[in-house]
């Protein structure tokens, strides 16, 4: 295939009645259009069910039918904005070292320990419900959820570790070194929110295993953490209560959301209810606008329209992968694949709890459900992986 070339500049000089003429070209750059569409679509999908869902119980509780899908636009505008602004940056200016002799350090670093910060004191003047403190209020109409810039940070973290010294993940020493950088950060998400804590450990796992050559440790470390995960579940009474719901949910009181959820799905048939028809919605599962959101989808729209929605989800991740194998360095690719990794195992997670596949918890459908701290990061997210797209040569990939 020939190459794009677009003319940067023109130089003329006169010399002896000649005229002389040099023209330097640049490679055109390759941004991912794609991508971006695929999730504006999701996004827009999103606000489209979350009125349609939410609308009932906003009228009945807060007289307001606008109320929910006005406040997840406030921030899928100002995301939006976001997201544009990022992906003009140059992904590589966040590990750039500056300072004085021996007090360099760069960007990630200092955002990181920022991250650390706000965890922890989130554990002990954040807001939240039900005995778990997971927001800090910014104002009257903003809420921050430290754990959803905590995964953005850990992706560039463990990005940053391996490229730096990816021989080094040879050796089983090398994965402990990102452990040991990163477990913290990881250990106090999990104090408050185990689900969050899951997905940042699979991109702990997940982003060296795709730069190493030898992994024989991976799968003795990932059985070792998997072990850890089950004793930390049965230690903590609630988390424990779920699996026994999860394993009789008809017969058990807890199960009432998730088996109304089942209902939901069963009645949508092939083709759904309609926009706007949904039964559950009318206060019979609590909060669907939010993680349940994927029920009442399938109820209105029927199993076509949520194969579609896993469709657009697939061709969303292949884009990604699209753009890791084809990044400039392994600094951009690496960043994609945390990036993958993290929009993969939340909707495989959510609609996995909906459908009882595995015991409840709270996570999010990305760029769909309810929540402006969820979307608001996966969107800078998205802005990262096309500032990375931005930098690949317009035939380098397809």
């Amino acid at each position: 295939m020939a190459k794009d070339f677009s003319i940067k500049n023109v130089f003329r000089k006169e010399d002896g009645g000649r005229k002389d003429e040099r023209i330097e070209i640049k490679p055109k750059r390759y941004f991912d259009y794609t991508l971006l569409f695929i999730v504006v679509f999701l996004i827009v999908f999103g606000l489209v069910m979350i009125y349609s869902i939410s609308a009932y119980n906003a009228t009945k509780y807060y007289d307001d039918a606008t109320l929910f899908v006005r406040n997840q636009g406030k921030y899928a505008l100002i995301g939006l904005v976001l997201m544009i602004l990022v992906s003009k940056i140059d992904y590589h200016i966040y590990i750039a070292r500056f300072g004085v002799k021996k007090f360099r350090t760069n960007l990630l670093i200092i955002g990181f320990v920022i991250c650390l910060i706000l965890q922890f004191l989130v554990l002990i003047r954040g807001d939240g419900t039900n005995g778990s403190n997971r927001w800090f209020a910014v104002g009257k109409f903003f809420k921050l959820q430290p754990s959803e810039l905590s995964k953005l940070m850990l992706i560039l973290m463990v990005a940053f570790i391996v490229f730096v010294s990816p021989k080094k993940l040879d050796r089983a020493t090398g994965f402990l070194r990102v452990l040991f950088f990163t477990a913290p950060i990881i250990i106090l998400v999990a104090r408050e929110n185990l689900t969050t804590a899951a997905i940042m450990i699979g991109i702990v796992f997940i982003v060296p295993f795709v730069a190493s050559r030898k992994n024989w440790y991976y799968l003795v470390s990932f059985v070792i953490v998997l072990a850890v995960g089950i004793i930390f579940i049965k230690l903590v009474g609630y988390r424990a209560a779920r699996v026994q719901v999860w394993k009789d949910i008809e017969n058990t009181p807890g199960g009432y959301q998730i088996l109304q959820g089942l209902y939901a799905i069963a009645s949508g048939g092939w083709f759904g209810k309609g926009l706007g028809n949904s039964i559950q919605k009318l206060g019979y599962i609590p909060e669907v606008h939010t993680d349940m959101i994927f029920t009442c989808i399938v109820e209105e729209l029927g199993i076509v329209g949520g194969l579609f929605l896993i469709a657009m989800y697939v061709i969303l991740l292949v884009r990604l992968y699209k753009i890791a194998a084809n990044a400039p360095d392994l600094f951009g690719s690496l960043i994609t694949v945390g990036v993958f990794v993290q929009i993969a195992l939340q909707a495989i997670l959510n609609i996995a709890v909906v459908t009882n596949t595995i015991p409840s918890t709270g996570i999010p459908l990305p760029f769909v459900s309810y929540g402006g701290s969820s979307l608001l990061f996966l969107m800078l997210e998205i802005g990262l992986v096309l500032n990375v797209s931005d930098q690949i040569e317009y035939d380098a990939i397809f």
